[in-house]
């Protein structure tokens, strides 16, 4: 179920639209660092959470729109910027999946992996519980050398 979440958080991060704006790793952690975005996926997936510049994910997802809303941390170093992609590296996933960053207006973008699983972001305004600051400040870990998948 981590896993599963932590695919659709990844999706968060990636590709897009015809008339999306790319954005490089860095322009994208300032985009979403801190802020809380609600999100709809190709699966029916949706929820709501968190992104922080530690890597870590704080949020809620209901998966394929039916059953419980489920809530959900992801500890920092989950997601990291690899080359010019983000990469999430995730407990008990065989490879590490890696996306590009669509920014599709001034609050919102699309991610995809593999150009058929995508969702679609939106900034929302803080919720209780949801706080913008965690207690680690530190960015995205880049890793040197590595390209995207």
């Amino acid at each position: 179920m981590v896993a599963r979440l932590a695919m659709v958080v990844l999706i968060l991060l990636a590709a897009g639209s015809a008339c999306a704006q790319s954005l490089s790793p860095d322009a994208a952690r300032r985009f979403v660092s801190g802020k809380l975005f609600a999100f709809n996926c190709f699966d029916g997936s949706r929820g709501a959470g968190r992104i922080y510049g530690d890597g870590s994910v704080i949020g809620t997802i209901q998966f394929r729109g039916a059953g419980p809303e489920r809530t959900v941390s992801l500890p920092a170093g989950t997601l990291r910027v690899r080359g010019e992609a983000v990469c999430a590296s995730l407990q008990g996933m065989p490879f590490e999946p890696c996306f590009q960053i669509e920014k599709t207006d001034d609050r919102s973008f699309r991610g995809s992996w593999m150009g058929f699983a995508y969702c679609d972001f939106t900034r929302r305004m803080s919720v209780a519980g949801m706080s913008p600051r965690r207690h680690s400040s530190e960015p995205l870990e880049a890793t040197e050398g590595a390209g995207p998948n």
